[in-house]
């Protein structure tokens, strides 16, 4: 059986606020992928200094988890980004949406300190195949 994960909102949820799910629904699933937080450093040691890139480098991060496991983007499950800065939460949005192209996953924001003061960004996902 294929893996099907079905976004879902439920009658008298609030608007979402971006492309996510309210609920994301898995069937068929036999394998589960927790991907820790995934930073904004590229495989040099190298650091964007502006928040695009950082992120943009935190979601290539993912998504070499995701290769690492034969999984892609389509296996998203739930995606929680952390942003040390809610003036970053536009942005943040922007490259969400371009690198998901479409797909709806469950989805949470949190705005908070990271474990270093250089990092803008940190990106954790749930997957399933």
């Amino acid at each position: 059986m294929a893996v099907v994960v079905r976004p879902l909102t439920g009658d008298g949820s609030p608007p979402a606020e971006g492309q996510y799910a309210q609920a994301a629904e898995v069937t068929g699933a036999t394998r589960w992928l927790y991907l820790s937080g995934q930073i904004p450093v590229a495989p040099d040691g190298s650091l964007a200094r502006d928040f695009t890139g950082q992120c943009e480098q935190a979601w290539d991060n993912l998504e070499t988890q995701l290769r690492a496991a034969g999984m892609t983007l389509d296996n998203l499950v739930k995606v929680t980004t952390f942003l040390s800065d809610r003036k970053y939460a536009l942005e943040n949005r922007e490259v969400r949406l371009r690198r998901l192209g479409g797909r709806q996953t469950a989805l949470t924001v949190i705005v908070t300190g990271i474990f270093d003061e250089a990092w803008l960004v940190e990106i954790e996902a749930v997957a399933a195949a």
